[in-house]
């Protein structure tokens, strides 16, 4: 009994330990820094632009034509091979990853410097390019610093660390851009507050310059890409002409879906204001097929490739030459394309159904919820602007914060899975306050009261009041779940990508969210209409539990995989044996 004791006093002085060091790693600082300059062009350009727009009394017709950035976030997966295969002229030697991040934090700062000394209703022109672009920018410094946040992770920094650090400086800079540049922008005008804003990412790209790369390329002789693709021309490997239908196919999908954006884009910015494509409608008609042309499809193409590799049949008996001319370019364009889902595949197997569905099921409550949560604060419970601002900007932002830190210290103490499983848990069963809320929410209110919050919320002047008491505390609890959930689910999703195609397969499966988003959102808007909230937010609490049971068995799943590769006592936070 005293020595198992001991040991629990050993371990938990072994994970206070591991989460101290963690947090002094340069490593996790640039993580931080990295985080606020990937949220903060996300909330100019998507949120913060629109109020900016709106008092140069642009009309709104015009204004939709800026909706076309949230596509370059959307559809961001679509251009991630570039990402991991092109190496930009005369940068490479900054790192695999910080020839993406820091020109796209400089042309970000640059851009919003820029648009700062525009008239956004007169050179409306010059204003959407700009925005357009830095949306595009934004976009690929996101795929760049999600793939250095998985390249770089270690047994000191690991990826749930940085993963929960990554995210705490995205929530900063949202409220920074989001909050706060209104209010800074009510006291000293909006060419201030964006160039304010301007100079901040430009200093994150000076400061960039130092942050660390990957172990792997401190000897660079060779690019990794090009002795992948070698690699491709050796004994066991796939035959040339096998190779070539696959990428074929997958190259025609990718070609089609591609098309289909800029089409709708060329439209969106050429067409009269009238004749216009409506974004949101391109999104749900159009979303999931790109999902399904570009991921789906491609999938089942690599698991047949895998299999026959796996059988032994169309390989290649014996080293070829390297490959020269069209081969060539076919080998790498394989590489881009292909080769990430066929080594994903390949890898999980089977286990990729139940890796999809948790990811399908895992978010899919604030996938589709956020559209509809203003509807719900400001025209079902009836609160004001400012009693919302208060509770999900300022409160809620601390929350989720909150949540965050307490996900990465569970992530350190009790482990990935652990955490995942208690995050979804918690998570699905806020949706219960949601639904208290929605008949009256006695029950929160009464909580409130018990435990004095409902006092505190009074002192507040002005907008200090009960029913505010009971609205910040539900939003609150929501949001600390989440911060949980989230912390375990970005570490859970970066731990099982391999570090070689870590930024396409990380976006190809983040990106999973907006098959979600587009097919649930019209869904869940009819039920409201037809059944209320109230309805609603059980049905939310039953996909949520439904999620939880789904990690329950990949849990099993991974402990299944350590046990079979000798791992017999992980320690918590561990990345996974296979890469």
């Amino acid at each position: 009994m005293a020595e198992a004791v001991a040991d629990a006093k050993k371990k938990k002085i072994s994970a206070w330990r591991a989460l101290g060091l963690a947090l002094s790693n340069r490593k996790t600082g640039f993580m931080v820094l990295f985080g606020f300059a990937s949220g903060l062009p996300f909330a100019l350009f998507l949120g913060t632009l629109f109020a900016w727009l709106t008092e140069a009394e642009v009309d709104l017709e015009t204004m939709g034509v800026f909706s076309l950035i949230g596509l370059a976030y959307a559809f961001q997966f679509l251009w991630s091979p570039l990402i991991d295969k092109v190496n930009i002229p005369g940068l490479r030697r900054l790192g695999r990853r910080k020839q993406w991040i820091v020109p796209a934090q400089v042309l970000l700062g640059s851009i919003l410097v820029t648009m700062a000394l525009l008239e956004p209703k007169t050179q409306l022109g010059w204003f959407s390019l700009l925005a357009g672009i830095g949306a595009f920018a934004s976009a690929t410094q996101d795929i760049a610093i999600n793939a250095w946040r998985i390249d770089v992770a270690d047994e000191e920094a690991t990826i749930d660390i940085l993963s929960t650090v990554y995210q705490m400086g995205y929530r900063l800079s949202s409220l920074v851009g989001g909050a706060f540049g209104l209010i800074i922008a009510a006291r000293i005008g909006w060419p201030e507050t964006y160039m304010m804003m301007g100079a901040i990412l430009l200093a994150v790209g000076f400061v960039g310059l130092w942050a660390p790369n990957a172990a792997e390329e401190a000897e660079d002789v060779a690019s990794e890409s090009e002795l992948q693709v070698r690699a491709l021309r050796k004994a066991g490997e796939l035959s040339p002409a096998v190779r070539g239908r696959a990428l074929a196919l997958v190259g025609l999908l990718w070609a089609v879906a591609i098309g289909a954006v800029l089409a709708f884009m060329i439209m969106s910015m050429t067409y009269a204001p009238e004749d216009r494509p409506n974004p949101t409608e391109f999104t749900l008609t159009y979303g999931p097929w790109i999902i399904v042309a570009t991921i789906i499809l491609p999938a089942l193409i690599a698991g047949w490739l895998a299999s026959q590799k796996r059988q032994g049949r169309h390989l290649l008996t014996e080293d070829e030459e390297p490959a020269a001319g069209g081969a060539y370019a076919m080998d790498h364009l394989y590489r881009a394309l292909v080769l990430p889902l066929v080594e994903f595949v390949g890898r999980m197997g089977w286990s990729l159904v139940l890796i999809l569905a948790v990811v399908l099921t895992y978010r899919i409550c604030d996938a589709i919820w956020g559209t509809f949560a203003y509807p719900f604060y400001l025209g079902e419970l009836e609160y004001t602007n400012d009693d919302v601002a208060f509770a999900s900007k300022f409160f809620g932002v601390g929350a989720i914060i909150l949540g965050l830190a307490l996900g990465g210290f569970m992530l350190t103490t009790i482990g990935r899975m652990a955490t995942l499983l208690i995050g979804g848990v918690l998570a699905a069963l806020t949706n219960l306050l949601y639904a208290d809320m929605a008949v009256g929410g006695a029950n929160m209110q009464a909580f409130s009261d018990a435990i004095g919050f409902t006092y505190m919320i009074m002192q507040i002047p002005e907008i200090g009041d009960a029913e505010l008491a009971k609205l910040t505390i539900t939003i609150g609890f929501e949001n600390l779940a989440i911060g949980i959930a989230g912390a375990a689910y970005i570490a859970w999703l970066s731990s099982i990508v391999s570090k070689q195609f870590s930024a396409v397969q990380y976006a190809l499966l983040s990106s999973l969210t907006l098959l979600v988003g587009t097919l649930g959102r019209g869904a869940l808007g009819e039920m409201i209409e037809n059944q209320g909230y109230y309805d609603v937010f059980i049905l939310t609490t039953w996909i949520g539990l439904a999620a939880a049971v789904l990690v329950c068995f990949e849990w099993y799943r991974e402990s299944r995989g350590k046990a079979a590769a000798g791992i017999v006592a992980p320690e918590a936070g561990e990345r996974l044996p296979a890469e």
